[in-house]
């Protein structure tokens, strides 16, 4: 292996060189320092998204002058695929595309089938998902399927146009995001969640709204709390409505009953409406609720993250990342380099903002005048 192979590492301050560490191939399990598996990957396909929502993207940040990435420098669909496919040699079996708006991005299905065709190491193919604000699911959710994509998220931050709009902020009607959703359901994607991130003050009046509209339809509603990501959303904790406020609202109208999670580290609670019998009705759905503010999920996270120029992250509200696009291009670095480099990487991961979140001020870092990263850059 060649000495001159190096990945940042931000965590000790100095490049970890892969010549003098032991060589770690995929072997389907690694475990971070608290024990936590790599088991999903998070992929930012571009940094552009064509709403502003306040919590993600505010306009008076994200403006016409805004300095976005340049094309050449996000990894390429044959880039992403080849990262992944290390992942998965290491545990990863579920794969969501995010953005930005991830079908902001030119020919996406071409990188879905790509992506589609990969196996684990026991030759089960990947859980592919994709998250979108649903703006352009109408005109490309066949296409989506056709690449091999199932299940699909849609952010949808209430029914009432006006509400939507001004959340939004580019004036784009709620009309058409349901419009995606009924194409979606048509093209035979599925299964489909809905999420609302929920802004005391803002847009809580949607929640009862919400569930009717989709109780009993198939589709998953969550909600999730406004969280404290980045710098630029100017997030206060008195806008947060706690999920266990949002269950007992809707319970007020609809009977819920607790639910097993599906997966370990699954990030949402789920809750079933209930029948007449009192127990969980199927043929009604359910919904979830995901609160990293309020009750605090690090200890069963087993996500990483990967920027749309290929910076791993290791937590959601991380300072910093690991760039791997040097060991693609300028250091062609060898599939086993790059294993061993995203091993290394896992297993000194000891990430737990959530956790800690209330023992720290709101900007508190432990690099000088560093800044969190913004959801928009890698995806929630």
């Amino acid at each position: 292996m060649s000495s001159e192979v190096r990945v940042p590492l931000s965590a000790v301050g100095r490049p970890l060189r892969l010549d003098s560490l032991p060589r770690v191939a995929g072997s389907g399990s690694l475990l971070d320092r608290l024990g936590r598996p790599l088991t999903d990957l998070r992929i930012s396909v571009t940094d552009r998204c064509n709403f502003r929502c306040s919590y993600c993207m505010p306009k008076e940040v994200f403006d016409k002058d805004y300095p976005y990435l340049p094309h050449s420098a996000l990894l390429s669909f044959e880039e992403i695929t080849r990262l992944a496919r290390i992942f998965a040699s290491h545990g990863v079996h579920k794969i969501r595309l995010t953005g930005g708006e991830p079908l902001l991005r030119k020919n996406i299905e071409l990188l879905i089938e790509q992506l589609a065709a990969l196996r684990t190491p026991d030759g089960r193919p990947l859980d592919l998902t994709l998250t979108t604000n649903g703006s352009l699911l109408a005109r490309k959710a066949r296409a989506l399927k056709d690449a091999g994509l199932q299940p699909v998220t849609v952010s949808l931050d209430g029914l009432d146009d006006a509400v939507f709009r001004s959340m939004n902020d580019v004036d784009f009607p709620v009309a058409q995001v349901l419009t995606g959703l009924d194409a979606a359901h048509a093209a035979g994607l599925g299964p489909i969640k809905v999420n609302m991130v929920v802004k005391r003050g803002t847009n809580e009046n949607e929640i009862l709204p919400m569930a009717r509209r989709f109780r009993g339809t198939g589709m998953v509603l969550r909600f999730i709390e406004y969280m404290d990501v980045g710098a630029t959303n100017g997030w206060r904790m008195d806008e947060v409505l706690p999920s266990s406020e949002v269950v007992r609202r809707i319970a007020e109208e609809f009977p819920l009953v607790p639910l097993e999670a599906t997966a370990p580290g699954e990030t949402a609670q789920r809750w079933g409406y209930a029948g007449a019998d009192g127990a969980h009705d199927p043929s009604l759905g359910e919904v979830g609720v995901i609160s990293s503010v309020t009750q605090a999920f690090c200890r069963d996270c087993t996500r990483a993250r990967l920027s749309t120029e290929g910076k791993l992250y290791l937590c959601l509200f991380a300072h910093g990342g690991h760039d791997l696009r040097p060991l693609l291009r300028e250091q062609q670095a060898s599939d086993e380099d790059i294993s061993s480099a995203i091993a290394h990487i896992w297993q000194g991961r000891a990430d737990r903002y959530s956790e800690l979140r209330g023992q720290r001020a709101p900007d508190d870092s432990a690099t000088p005048g560093a800044r969190r990263v913004e959801m928009s850059y890698i995806g929630g």
